[in-house]
């Protein structure tokens, strides 16, 4: 099987020359390239080309002519018509040049005829920084050399080893790697045997060979890394801690490296015969630590092993160590109210010693002495921050961290009703990237007795919310400067206060600034804008912070008239001057404005915000005012004399309707009603029946009317909507009456009222009337009427041009209407209201009180 095999590589590596040198002859069977010195050349050497034909391979016809053409990397160098062509060729670069040499007869195609191959390169360089090493005992030796330069050619590196027992062993490599192992192990038996090795690097221009590297085993065997690596914290103490681990072969020295986790430097110790255990002190509870193991096999010689695997462990938890770091911002409220607002910063994990549940604060009036009163406020929160409204006094605040295992001390910070003095000059500009540079001036007397300053920033529009957030870093009492450098955004304005921190109260000044600006995105909202004489008041709304793109330092308000080509009134506000609201004089009267508002950064101004139209009012016409003062007081001096007041007075009283004023009768209010009794019972009032026809020559009959009165509350109920008939009975059957009793009078008296007759006429009671009578319009009986049983009784009659019956039924006058005003009233003819303005409810003819009679009579039930 093996013969069968050899035959086969035999075989195969025939064929394969076979064909190179075929494929050689077909390249080059018109001709022959020749170079000279050598095809392989040391860079910058000349070399010479020459191309020939060989016999019977030129052109076949005479009349054309032979061209020889040598092409170098594809690039024409130089042509001859004859059979044979040299180049001379100097300069190339390193690597592989191709040149071909190529014939055409009488202008046609060319066609190849041989070439060649010049390879440029340098000798190898001396290997360098020889090395050798073993990994663990039963490890291979492997070497390490830089090789130095490329040498474009192709270079052989053979490691020669040699040492004891006759050893002598070579290896080479071509290309070589980082590495070249030699497949061999050296004895820990002989530790301290010397070994020799050396690099030879060669390639057809030269060789060169490095130092030579002398070693024993214990120079380059290295160990293996430690392994089971644990950590172990007796008494659960955080600052002690026993690291335990596992060498690997006869190490005399280990090293140790520690860290907290994220930690940037190392803790590095060295440990020599330790046993796999070393104890670690001084470590910082509740903290999660990164520690690695190294070993060596000699405290001199040797190599230090890998690292080991990473171990992260964390130390036990401890009560909380170190302050809270708490800052406050006070604003006052309505109704004598305070709205304290606290800040303080997480605590680092060294200093927390565990998960910090939340944090304990305490509000107490006056000092900060616990020996004092009770603390007002006793809380727990979980967050960063904490707010209290209290009235207006004194106060001392402190907080303190809790976790599991305990808390820390509170730190007590006063906070006083009457602030402290503050520091003077407070400034604050951009410093390119690296933040915003504040400086200011101590607070003038006793300067030493400022324990430290605070800067404290945050974004302009955030308020003094709790859930905002609010930065602050603290400073030696010796500086006046600072450079807030973190927690700070370009084009966002940032307000800035300075405090100096007295021990018993602080005293802070106030400013702005931004890192960098832009002009701000839009302009103010004009919430209204309203106009007086002369004068406009503008109220504005703040642009959002967010869109100011910095800090704004002016708003300006343009006033332009309408429809008017003329440029604008331009009216300019500082920002620290600007309260949303602003009133402008000085305008002229009776102009029409288009009103909007620009806001500017120090970087420009801005589009403009939303517009308004403004109306100023006009002037007043003076002239017509001052006809207006005369004509009052023309007519006021008329007035003042009596004669021509009182004859205005009558005109303008008879000017006025009849009815304006006048009252109107009720009968109950008339002596007859004041003489008898009243009924105690209900009656009922009947209508007679009245003369079918009336003639106009003849006198009408008299209407006799009984009334009932009741002591319960009189009404009066219209039951059928027809009206008053003119020429037949009132009455019909199956009809209610049209008047309803009142129930105000005594029960069991009866009284007949029946119509006055007029000279010549004559009385006839028809029948008795059962619904009571309540009021008829009428200009009341006459006095001189003998007839009539009410002559003696005061009553209150309905004006004679009224001819309804009262609403307000209950309404008494205890005072009957005097007889001369009454006459007086008549008497006037100059109304511009004719009598019956406004007719009665009744139709048909008018019952009035001069038309009835009442008289006593049986009572009908």
């Amino acid at each position: 099987m093996a013969y069968a095999a050899g035959v086969y590589s035999v075989t195969l590596i025939f064929f394969i020359t076979w064909l190179l040198m075929k494929a050689e002859i077909e390249v080059c069977k018109k001709g022959v390239v020749t170079v000279s010195p050598a095809r392989t050349i040391l860079f910058g050497s000349t070399v010479n080309l020459s191309c020939s034909l060989k016999p019977k391979e030129g052109c076949s016809r005479t009349s054309d002519f032979q061209k020889l053409t040598f092409y170098q990397n594809r690039i024409r160098v130089n042509s001859l018509k004859s059979h044979s062509l040299s180049i001379q060729v100097s300069n190339l670069h390193l690597g592989t040049t191709v040149f071909v040499c190529k014939v055409s007869c009488g202008g046609h195609m060319e066609s190849q005829v041989c070439g060649a191959d010049i390879s440029v390169g340098v000798t190898p360089e001396q290997p360098q920084n020889l090395s050798c090493s073993q990994l663990g005992e039963h490890g291979s030796v492997v070497c390490t050399w830089d090789k130095g330069r490329d040498t474009h050619l192709y270079t052989v590196h053979t490691l020669q080893l040699t040492g004891p027992n006759n050893l002598n062993l070579e290896k080479q490599c071509s290309p070589c790697h980082d590495d070249l192992d030699l497949g061999l192990s050296l004895s820990p038996a002989s530790p301290e045997a010397n070994y020799t090795a050396k690099v030879v690097a060669s390639n057809s221009l030269g060789d060169s060979s490095s130092f030579p590297l002398v070693f024993s085993f214990l120079d380059i065997v290295k160990p293996l890394p430690p392994s089971d690596i644990r950590a172990d914290f007796p008494n659960l103490l955080a600052n002690f801690c026993t690291l335990q681990w596992q060498d690997q072969g006869p190490v005399v020295l280990n090293r140790l490296q520690f860290r907290p986790v994220h930690g940037s430097a190392w803790n590095t110790v060295h440990v020599t015969n330790s046993g796999g255990r070393y104890d670690l002190y001084n470590l910082k509870p509740f903290t999660e630590y990164e520690f690695q193991i190294s070993s060596k096999l000699h405290s001199v010689k040797g190599r230090w092993s890998d690292w080991s695997q990473l171990l992260r462990t964390q130390t036990p938890k401890e009560e909380p160590a170190g302050m809270l770091d708490v800052w406050y911002i006070v604003d006052d409220l309505e109704g004598g109210l305070q709205n304290i607002s606290l800040f303080w910063k997480n605590m680092s994990v060294s200093e927390a010693r565990g998960n910090i549940l939340g944090y304990q604060v305490t509000v107490r009036e006056g000092t900060g002495d616990s020996s004092a009163v009770s603390p007002t406020l006793k809380d727990f929160t979980e967050h960063t921050h904490f707010a209290v409204v209290v009235p207006q006094k004194d106060y001392a605040v402190a907080v303190s961290a809790v976790n599991s295992e305990g808390s820390t001390s509170p730190i007590w910070i006063f906070i006083p009703r009457q602030p402290r003095k503050v520091p003077q000059n407070v400034l604050a500009k951009p410093q390119g990237s690296d933040g915003i540079r504040v400086t200011w001036e101590p607070p003038g007397e006793a300067t030493t007795s400022v324990k430290e300053y605070l800067v404290e920033w945050r974004e302009l529009g955030t308020g003094s919310s709790t859930s905002s957030p609010v930065n602050w870093h603290r400073l030696p009492s010796v500086n006046t400067s600072t450079v807030i450098a973190e927690h700070v955004k370009p084009h966002l304005c940032y307000q800035i206060r300075l405090c100096a921190l007295w021990g018993d109260g602080a005293g802070c000044a106030r400013t702005r600034a931004d890192l960098t600006s832009k002009e701000p995105l839009t302009g103010p909202h004009v919430r209204s804008a309203t106009a007086g004489k002369g004068t406009a008041s503008v109220t504005w709304d703040e642009i959002p912070a967010h869109r100011q793109m910095g800090c704004l330092v002016r708003y300006k308000i343009y006033l332009q008239e309408l429809r008017s080509q003329s440029p604008p009134h331009v009216f300019e506000i500082p920002y620290e001057a600007a309260n949303t609201s602003r009133l402008i004089q000085g305008l002229p009267l009776g102009v029409t404005y288009v009103l909007w508002m620009t806001a500017s950064t120090t970087a420009g101004e801005g589009p403009r915000g939303t517009e308004r139209q403004l109306s100023l009012e006009d002037a007043p016409d003076w002239n017509v005012l001052v006809a207006m003062i005369a004509v009052a007081l023309v007519i006021v001096g008329i007035f003042s004399m009596p004669r021509i007041r009182a004859k205005m007075l009558s005109v303008i009283s008879a000017l006025q309707p009849r009815w304006y004023n006048q009252e109107i009768p009720d009968p109950a209010n008339s002596m007859w009603a004041r003489k008898y009794p009243i009924m105690a019972d209900e009656m009922q009032l009947h209508f007679e029946s009245l003369s079918n026809s009336w003639t106009s020559s003849e006198e009408p009959e008299t209407l006799e009317i009984k009334e009932v009165l009741q002591k319960s509350t009189p009404t009066l109920r219209e039951t059928h909507p027809s009206c008053w008939p003119r020429n037949h009975d009132l009455q019909e059957p199956g009809r209610e009456s049209w008047l309803q009793a009142p129930k105000s009078f005594e029960v069991g008296v009866e009284y007949d009222v029946s119509h006055p007759s007029t000279p010549g006429s004559r009385q006839t009671e028809k029948e008795q009337v059962t619904d009571p009578y309540r009021a008829m319009g009428s200009g009341g009986p006459k006095a001189k009427d003998p007839v009539s049983p009410l002559k003696d009784i005061p009553v209150v009659y309905l004006p004679a041009n009224i001819d309804y019956l009262p609403s307000n039924l209950e309404y008494l006058p205890p005072i009957a209407a005097d007889p001369v005003e009454d006459s007086e009233l008549q008497s006037l003819s100059l109304s511009i209201f004719p009598k019956g303005s406004f007719h009665p409810l009744i139709c048909g003819e008018k019952l009035t009180l001069d038309r009835v009679k009442i008289h006593s009579g049986p009572i009908t039930h």
